[in-house]
């Protein structure tokens, strides 16, 4: 490379990095600040720019809280039927540990019950 090159060398790639960062900045749907247009005709396309913007995102807001809510819904039902079973299965477990272990003994007349 020659030191004559080195100056196009770099304002070529200056150039380049300058066009790619512009051409990245265009079309990003956002709300824009519509007092700056002076003609009526473009603030009145600025506004419903900005209006069919928030229609979007709301729409997308919505479907997404209806997703989430049915997933908690069906999550709540799964814990639900959880408790009840550990609910059962503790009544059970209680119920158990109330009752006397009934022990057999074999007497001279027949079987006799001892309850402790």
């Amino acid at each position: 490379m020659s030191g004559r090159n080195l100056p196009w060398i770099l304002m070529i790639a200056t150039t380049c990095v300058l066009r790619s960062g512009a051409a990245l900045a265009q079309d990003v749907p956002g709300i824009e600040v519509c007092t700056a247009e002076k003609k009526m005709e473009r603030r009145t396309s600025c506004l419903q720019s900005n209006v069919n913007f928030l229609q979007a995102s709301l729409s997308r807001l919505v479907t997404d809280s209806g997703q989430k809510i049915d997933a908690a819904g069906r999550r709540i039902a799964a814990l639900e039927s959880t408790v009840a079973e550990l609910q059962k299965a503790v009544a059970e477990l209680r119920a158990a540990r109330k009752k006397p272990p009934q022990s057999m003994e074999k007497t001279k007349d027949g079987v006799k019950e001892n309850a402790k």
